[in-house]
């Protein structure tokens, strides 16, 4: 069942069951063994620090993603990666051109506030968001306001479409947490103007 989160100025669609458990613990183990981790780091305030969480980014040949100052070269789709694509784009109506993988370890590795908004996503972007493992928070908050204006979370197996003007009036993030949280996967598919 898909719910509309009623945002204003946002296009949300959250699928919190949209794969069947043993899929996605299937998904999860084999992405986690096959992927090649990196943990890239970004100049913050004239330090390098590295980002709190680690990364892979994959994409159709010639396809390169930067965001914060970084450039992502891509890796070649695996066949697991070409399946979940294909499964997420007959759920979207949308084709997609790369995934960016980001694996949190624990409730110490986080994602900060920032709003998919680079030029080469297009005016309004269609971002898919499928989680794997552990439980999370996931935020959003009007740009130029420091509320959080609406939460919810995203389980094992869930998947999240942010759509329309989403990416123009609000930010996001996966803030750190204390609680104990395992090992979760996010698969980020967008399609970049090449």
């Amino acid at each position: 069942m898909v719910e509309r989160l009623e945002l204003d100025d946002a296009e949300l669609a959250f699928h919190s069951h949209w794969l069947p458990t043993d899929t996605a613990d299937a998904w999860l183990q084999q992405l986690d063994g096959e992927t090649p981790w990196s943990q890239p780091r970004v100049r913050v305030f004239g330090r390098w620090h590295p980002v709190p969480r680690q990364v892979a980014w994959y994409a159709d040949p010639g396809v390169v993603y930067g965001y914060a100052g970084l450039d992502h070269a891509a890796l070649p789709w695996t066949p697991l990666l070409q399946e979940i694509r294909e499964d997420v784009e007959a759920a979207c109506g949308q084709g997609f051109n790369g995934v960016l993988l980001n694996r949190y370890r624990d409730g110490q590795d986080s994602m900060g506030w920032h709003s998919d908004d680079e030029a080469s996503l297009g005016a309004n972007p269609l971002i898919a968001s499928l989680n794997l493992g552990a439980a999370r928070r996931f935020d959003f908050r009007r740009k130029g306001t420091s509320r959080i204006g609406h939460s919810l979370e995203l389980g094992h197996g869930s998947l999240l479409v942010m759509a329309g003007a989403t990416q123009h009036h609000w930010q996001h993030q996966i803030a750190k947490t204390r609680k104990a949280s395992g090992l979760r996967l996010n698969l980020t598919f967008r399609r970049i103007a090449t």
